[in-house]
């Protein structure tokens, strides 16, 4: 049985396993002891800030399987991108070029790299074990944050954004960035996406800020841009349920998508609900139907698991969990649940 909560100090040696089993395209879960330390330090001081409005907080959730105590996966939000370090992307844009001489009006598509100083909150990090990866757990790590948000509204800017991994082959290969960055880093896609979670100061003095020109790329670069990888399906349906949708920017190196919700249409946002709990029992062998989480103004206390929810006449509740009784919910607590599936979803 499995419960989301915030990752701990004392879960490094664990998060350090977990991401060897994560291969070289989740740079967020990069296989680096030193740069991990680094996150979950960051992650637990932001758990731990009582913070009044979004300041670049950085908050990692682990899924943790109750029974064993190992660590299944991470999720990750950012309150809010940019500040001393610039958040980059290119915007896909289609240029007009006119000629009254010629009678010629030509819209070509180009690529115009921005740079956001004061930009949204992004949710990133997503991972789960493979031994795992089975129906609803996927869902929960992703919704889990979306409560914890729903309960923390004003600790996050708005709208949301999520940059997805782009295309790149089993060797490595990487269309767009064989094609662009790397002609003007003079490294591998691997290493230039390793140095950026540590420092994005060579972006800056590197990249060229003039327009790029689609027709001119590759047609293997082309075809990259906006696209998702295979591995990356799953969890751009899980962010699409939600409502997340293209936002007209690629990242910068992988031309991978990246979308964005505003934060109170976000459907796990605006379906959660708080109640009372009237009664707790097992789930009975009957599938979950919620993401139910702890309400509490200690975000370090926050936790979420799976389960059943019925709502009587009076508004109160009946929850039936999976988590073993890992939420510590009593009758009389207040929790947040939010669907685990909606009908577009069937």
């Amino acid at each position: 049985m499995i419960i989301v909560r915030p990752v701990r100090r004392e879960d490094l040696s664990a998060i350090v396993d977990l991401a060897g089993t994560v291969d070289a395209g989740l740079t967020t879960l990069p296989h680096d002891p030193r740069l991990l330390q680094r996150l979950v330090n960051r992650a637990s001081d932001g758990f731990a800030r009582d913070v009044e409005q979004p300041g670049g907080e950085h908050y990692l959730f682990v899924a943790e399987d109750v029974r064993t105590q190992k660590l299944a996966g991470t999720s990750g939000i950012v309150s809010r991108v940019g500040g001393f370090e610039p958040f980059y992307a290119y915007e896909v844009r289609r240029d007009v070029h006119e000629s009254a001489a010629l009678h010629v009006r030509k819209e070509i598509e180009a690529l115009h790299l921005m740079a956001e100083h004061d930009g949204p909150s992004e949710i990133g990090t997503l991972f789960l074990h493979p031994d795992y990866r089975r129906r609803g757990l996927g869902a929960l790590l992703s919704k889990a944050r979306f409560l914890f948000m729903a309960e923390h509204r004003h600790a996050f800017a708005s709208p949301v954004i999520a940059e997805l991994r782009g295309v790149s082959d089993a060797r490595g290969h990487v269309p767009f960035w064989d094609a662009v960055g790397r002609h003007f880093f003079d490294v591998d896609f691997q290493r230039a996406d390793y140095l950026s979670v540590q420092d994005k100061k060579f972006i800056a003095e590197l990249m060229p800020s003039h327009p790029l020109y689609i027709p001119l790329l590759p047609p293997e670069a082309q075809q990259a841009i906006g696209q998702v990888h295979e591995q990356t399906r799953p969890a751009l349906r899980i962010l699409e349920h939600e409502g997340f949708v293209f936002n007209g920017k690629v990242d910068i190196f992988d031309a991978g998508p990246i979308v964005s919700c505003p934060l109170g249409r976000i459907r796990s946002v605006r379906t959660s609900r708080t109640g009372p709990v009237r009664s707790i029992g097992p789930l009975e062998n009957r599938p979950p139907t919620h993401v139910i989480a702890t309400a509490s103004t200690d975000r370090r206390e926050f936790l979420a698991g799976l389960g059943a929810v019925h709502l009587d006449a009076h508004g109160q509740l009946r929850i039936e969990e999976q988590t073993d009784g890992a939420l510590p919910v009593t009758a009389g607590d207040v929790v947040r649940y939010a669907p685990l599936r909606s009908p577009c979803d069937d």
